[in-house]
């Protein structure tokens, strides 16, 4: 059981790294029908389509076929994920760096005590019955 949620877990992660959303599985029909449109239009198979959508022809297809633009907008994974880090690393020969660091040690007590719970110790806790 341990193996198939680690199995799961793992292919979760592995279509997060794709960035594959609900939306774009959602638009899979759309796909599979522009994908028919392409094959009885042109007569393109399935590598082809995906050339023409996602690949290398998508420039030129786009610029001779506006009128499907529309049909286009319509497909899944259309999103650009676009991400950026910059790191600087800054090193500075200014300042000597010490290995010896200076711990100040204070023998007096900074502290006290107060009895907060008295008031509640008045009176025993338990009071077994008295004798007349």
């Amino acid at each position: 059981m341990s193996r198939l949620i680690t199995i799961l877990f793992s292919g979760l992660i592995l279509i997060q790294s794709f960035q594959i959303g609900m939306e774009d599985l959602m638009q899979l029909d759309e796909l599979f029908e522009h994908a028919q449109f392409h094959k009885q239009e042109y007569g393109d198979d399935f590598f082809v389509f995906l050339s023409k959508h996602y690949g290398d022809l998508k420039a030129e297809h786009s610029k001779n076929h506006k009128e499907e633009q529309s049909d286009h907008e319509e497909l899944p994974f259309q999103c650009q994920g676009h991400s950026l880090v910059i790191l600087a690393v800054l090193e500075s020969t200014e300042f000597e760096a010490s290995n010896q660091v200076d711990v100040p040690v204070s023998s007096k007590a900074i502290f006290h005590y107060s009895n907060l719970y008295s008031l509640l110790n008045k009176e025993e806790l338990l009071q077994p019955p008295r004798n007349a």
